[in-house]
């Protein structure tokens, strides 16, 4: 009788046929079970949609700061981050960031809710002719809404500065300071964005705003020189003042506290000078100390990068450090003293947790502290009213942030 070679295998091997009948069983009953837990499986997620922009309130809350890190180490990728200091976790501080490059300086305008930046790029990379721009941000949506193009190579190319970009007449001009090393200001109109004039001022650095359409600069052999525009932005009048301090025997810090139009200058040896600025023409008053002959005699003094700020109580902020000696003015200090600007006396002496680099003030009735410390570049907070400490902000990418800037 014929049979197949399969029906002869399996007549010879009973074992082995029982065996796959076995697995395939056993196949069958994984199968199942996947599909079963594939049944029980919650319905894919919908697929999300694409190209959403999040925006930003135009105004921001009186708590948010706009910290500058300038990219120190690679400076064509500097940011600046919008910061909320009430969040309770640095992930959550993180409102948004916009990229600033090579050691731009900022100025806001809160009528028009925009932000200004100095840029500069190469078309390579790190190479090319300079290209420098002012680029103009949206501060709902932090997307570059305009550009200036400025001449290249004239802009302060430096540490960051409160005063090198700065706004006039209720935020219809822009000044940029220059520094090539010859100094002049560029005076744009932010209505039509063009450049309007660029203005010379021989031996005088910075844009302090004076009077309601001018501004002044300090100059190297201790004065003032006093800016005055014509309505359309261009130049009308320039006027020195007497010298008031010595740049080899005394020299003053370039960065004040403006507080109801006085302009607080600290100098190196604990000094500050008053500087009435709502005139036409900037008037320097007496100056008066910020130790007592004590703290005189352990070397109290300022120090640090950005080391005064102001609150909007009257108040004015300025890292100090003990045994100042020549050179450290830089370099920071371990506690921040609080001045009354009226009063002329300090009000509160807070003691850092760590050394402090730079400061800034954010705005409104309940201020807070902002310190850098230079160690590991976090953001530590303070409530002004105790000194406390409340808390620090860290790893959201900062590397360098040597500026904060209280939102307007």
């Amino acid at each position: 009788m014929w049979m197949s070679p399969i029906k002869k295998y399996c007549a010879k091997n009973p074992a082995a046929v029982s065996a796959a009948g076995a697995a395939l069983v056993a196949l069958l009953a994984v199968g199942q079970v996947a599909n079963a837990a594939q049944d029980s499986r919650p319905p894919p997620l919908p697929i999300e949609p694409t190209d959403v922009v999040e925006s930003l309130p135009r105004d921001y809350p009186p708590n948010w700061f706009l910290v500058h890190d300038v990219g120190f180490f690679h400076m064509s990728d500097g940011k600046v981050y919008i910061l909320d200091s009430a969040a309770e976790t640095s992930s959550r501080a993180i409102k948004g960031m916009f990229n600033v490059s090579y050691m731009g300086n900022l100025a806001q305008s809160a009528r028009r809710g925009e932000i200004y930046a100095t840029e500069a790029f190469h078309p390579r990379g790190t190479r090319g002719d300079r290209i420098d721009v002012l680029t103009i941000w949206d501060t709902a949506t932090l997307t570059p809404k305009g550009e200036v193009m400025l001449r290249p190579g004239k802009r302060l190319f430096g540490m960051p500065e409160r005063y090198a970009v700065v706004t006039l007449d209720n935020d219809r001009f822009l000044a940029i300071a220059n520094f090539s090393p010859a100094t002049s200001a560029t005076i744009i109109d932010l209505d039509t964005r063009e450049i309007v004039a660029e203005i010379p001022t021989p031996g005088c650095s910075l844009v302090y705003p004076t009077g309601k359409l001018g501004f002044s600069s300090l100059c190297a052999d201790g004065r003032f020189m006093s800016t005055e525009l014509n309505t359309d932005g261009t130049l009308l009048k320039q006027t020195r003042t007497d010298s008031f301090f010595s740049s080899d025997d005394n020299p003053i810090y370039e960065r004040p506290a403006v507080i109801d139009g006085i302009a607080y200058f600290p100098s190196i040896a604990g000094l500050v000078y008053p500087v009435d600025v709502r005139g036409k023409v900037a008037e320097v008053g007496e100056a008066w100390s910020l130790v007592s002959e004590q703290e005189r005699e352990q070397n109290w003094a300022p120090g640090g990068i950005v080391l005064i700020d102001r609150d909007d109580q009257g108040r004015f902020y300025v890292i100090m450090h003990a045994d100042a000696k020549d050179g450290s003015y830089q370099g920071g200090g371990s506690e921040v003293w609080v001045f009354d600007a009226v009063k002329k006396q300090r009000v509160m002496r807070i003691a850092l947790r760590e050394w402090g680099l730079s400061l800034g003030l954010s705005r409104g009735k309940n201020p807070v502290l902002m310190v850098v410390n230079p160690m590991t570049m976090s953001l530590e907070m303070y409530n002004t009213e105790s000194g406390e400490f409340i808390s620090s902000i860290d790893d959201f990418g900062q590397e360098t942030p040597l500026m904060m800037t209280g939102s307007k």
